[in-house]
C-alpha cells in the first residue's frame, strides 16, 4: 500500500538533496540509478493504466547495487519526475531523495534481504485481492503457476506497513516469487522489472481465471497435479530465445 501522505519529505542529509515533487534533485544519483528509476516509473504508470492499482495504492522498487529505489508514498505515478529519485539501502536507511518512501518498505527490502531479486512489484489487483480471501493457495487452474515456483500460497494478514506482514509474505514466497496477500493484494519479484511485472500480470490473469471458471453453477474447474506442474517447471526452464 501506497498510503495517502501527500506530499511529505524527509529532510534527513541524503544524497539527492531536493524541494519538491517535480524540482531536480539530481546531485549524487549516478547514471544506472538514473536509468533505473526511469525504468521504475514507467512500471509503476503501467500497473495504474492496465488496472493492478487504484491512485497510489501498490509499489514498485528495483535495486541497483545495495541501494534500493522505491516510489515514493502518496505520490501519484504520473506526478513522478526523474529528479523524484528516491533511494534507501538495505537497512531502510534514505540516501536518496526527499520524498517519504513507500510505507511497505519493509516487505521490499526483506525480498532485497533474502533473495536474489532485483526488481519487486507489489500491488492491490483486484482478481487476485479477492482470491485471496478466499483460499489459503491459489488452485492450480493453469500451467503458468510454475512460472512462479509452483502453487501460489495465500500469506495470513497482518497491517499494512508492517514487519509481521513482511514476515508472514516472506513465508508464503520460500521457493516461490510471487504470492498472494489476504485481503491486500498480491507481491512479486524478478531479475528485471519487466519479469517482476509480467508474474504479477499472470498471477493476476489466473486468479481472474479462476474466479471465472469456479463461478459457473454446478460445475468445478479441472485442475493440474503438482506433477503436471512439475513437468511444465521443466520446460519452462528451456522456454524463449536463446544468446
Amino acid at each position: 500500500m501506497a498510503e495517502q501522505r501527500g506530499d511529505e519529505r524527509d529532510t534527513g542529509d541524503v544524497r539527492g538533496g531536493g524541494q519538491g515533487v517535480g524540482e531536480s534533485r539530481r546531485s549524487g544519483v549516478r547514471p544506472e540509478e538514473e536509468r533505473a528509476w526511469e525504468d521504475l516509473v514507467a512500471t509503476a504508470r503501467r500497473t495504474v493504466s492496465d488496472g493492478l492499482v487504484v491512485g497510489t495504492s501498490g509499489n514498485v522498487s528495483v535495486r541497483v547495487g545495495d541501494t534500493v529505489l522505491v516510489t515514493p508514498s502518496g505520490v501519484p505515478y504520473d506526478r513522478l519526475a526523474p529528479g523524484d529519485v528516491t533511494g534507501v539501502d538495505l537497512d531502510g536507511r534514505q540516501v536518496l531523495g526527499t520524498l517519504v518512501p513507500t510505507s511497505e518498505l519493509p516487505m521490499h527490502l526483506a525480498v532485497y534481504r533474502t533473495t536474489g531479486a532485483r526488481a519487486v512489484v507489489h500491488t492491490h489487483a483486484v482478481h487476485a485481492t479477492a482470491v485471496s480471501t478466499l483460499v489459503s493457495e491459489l488452485p492450480l487452474i493453469h500451467y503458468m503457476a510454475a512460472a512462479l515456483g509452483g502453487p501460489v500460497r495465500v500469506a495470513p494478514y497482518a497491517t499494512y506497513g508492517s514487519d509481521e506482514l513482511a514476515e508472514n509474505m516472506l513465508r508464503a514466497l520460500a521457493d516461490r516469487s510471487g504470492c498472494l496477500l489476504r485481503n491486500h493484494g498480491t507481491i512479486t519479484h524478478g531479475a528485471t522489472l519487466d519479469q517482476a511485472y509480467d508474474r504479477t500480470a499472470q498471477l493476476e490473469w489466473m486468479c481472474r481465471l479462476w474466479l471465472t471458471a469456479a463461478s459457473v453453477p454446478g460445475l468445478s474447474p479441472s485442475l493440474l497435479s503438482t506433477e503436471q506442474l512439475a513437468e511444465v517447471r521443466d520446460r519452462l526452464r528451456g522456454y524463449g530465445q536463446r544468446g
